[in-house]
């Protein structure tokens, strides 16, 4: 039986040791039916078992201090800037960087950490003014410092020196505060005022918003589980309950960009009781940002990201009623994230049509018509 078979996986939990960093978010990515939204225009081929089938969740690891406060952190990155524009492809080389921050407890109060960086993606290197970029620590270089235990974190920088695309750093920014609300099974993130100097010319080239993403590594492991590696899992392989509030998060923020069975913008987490737990990240995306560069994957009955669109299970629509409970009482706290410190960096308008689409998805799920219809897009 498929469920027992990929059951099974969750349970081998001594295995590879690290986890390979997932891909940044980027705008304007080449798509396809069979890896948007669950579609299942072709769907992948059942998981073999194997050694390789999770990451290991037994090893413990220390809470890193990047994510023990919800502040803004103002940091430097100074690297060759010119250089890294030049730099194409999957191969493209690490570079020499720091980073470096105001620090009481250094030095002259400023911590200055080496580290590397690279360049990564396809569309953002031949559109985005700054290229979108890797960073690699190492661990007795960041030790005392905030970045410490990061190893290779993920970092979401600007593409585009422009108000709209500032916008769009802090409304994805918040939309990875809001699953945290919902759900432990998540990623912490935390953000940064960035300023990014190129270190051939000595020059600010600019201060922009960033954030910086907990990597899987720490999340399997303050949950205790490791991290389904294979892909092809079904409704009878995931936990119905998280799988559900994934789906349903996913329909919240307006987002079919990912696929849990095709592990594109999304992970699983297998836990050591059985449960397999997916974990969405990258919403750039969702109908709640509304990039310009963002459209549906043509494959989907949907037009503009704005549409909302239920890719969820039918097997499992009676889990997602005993959810919306969770989500009205979690409705104030989403909703106070746009008006505390960080809700006030955005601005008036983005803040006011956000909320405004987050209204129509709570009158959808106030309405049993409206909810009956939504949950008819389910997939079989």
């Amino acid at each position: 039986m498929r469920t027992r078979w990929f059951l099974s996986i969750a349970l081998v939990m001594a295995l590879t040791p690290r986890v390979a960093p997932y891909a940044q978010a980027a705008p304007p990515k080449t798509k396809t039916a069979k890896s948007v939204g669950d579609t299942g225009a072709k769907k992948d081929k059942k998981p073999k078992v194997g050694k390789s089938a999770t990451d290991s969740g037994a090893k413990r690891l220390p809470d890193a201090p990047m994510f023990k406060s919800d502040s803004l952190l103002n940091v430097t990155f100074t690297m060759n800037i010119g250089r890294l524009r030049n730099d194409r492809g999957d191969n493209a080389p690490y570079r020499a960087a720091t980073v470096s921050y105001a620090d009481t407890s250094a030095p002259g109060g400023k911590r200055v950490i080496p580290t590397r960086v690279r360049t990564h993606g396809v569309w953002r290197l031949k559109n985005c003014e700054f290229p979108p970029i890797r960073i690699n620590f190492v661990n007795k270089d960041t030790k005392g410092s905030l970045f410490h235990d990061l190893d290779e974190p993920k970092v979401t920088n600007f593409c585009k020196n422009t108000s709209s695309y500032e916008q769009y750093i802090l409304q994805e920014f918040q939309l990875y505060r809001v699953y945290r609300l919902l759900t432990p099974y998540s990623h912490r993130v935390r953000l940064l005022r960035a300023t990014y100097v190129d270190s051939s010319k000595n020059k600010v080239e600019g201060t922009h918003y960033a954030f910086i993403i907990e990597d899987p590594q720490h999340v399997m492991a303050s949950n205790g589980g490791g991290l389904l590696k294979q892909k092809g899992a079904g409704p009878d392989d995931l936990d119905p309950t998280g799988a559900s509030l994934a789906y349903l998060f996913e329909y919240f923020i307006g987002n079919t960009d990912f696929s849990f069975n095709g592990l594109h913008n999304g992970e699983i987490l297998a836990l050591p009781d059985g449960r397999n737990i997916p974990i969405a990240y990258d919403f750039d995306f969702a109908g709640a940002v509304e990039a310009t560069y963002a459209v549906p994957d043509p494959s989907l009955p949907i037009n503009r990201v704005r549409q909302r669109l239920f890719r969820g299970f039918c097997a499992q629509n009676a889990e997602v009623h005993k959810l919306l409970p969770l989500f009205q009482e979690k409705k104030a706290a989403i909703y106070a994230l746009y008006t505390d410190p960080i809700g006030a960096l955005m601005s008036p308008r983005t803040v006011k049509e956000t909320l405004s689409y987050f209204d129509e998805f709570y009158k959808t799920i106030s309405n049993p018509k409206e909810l009956a219809s939504t949950l008819k897009d389910c997939r079989k």
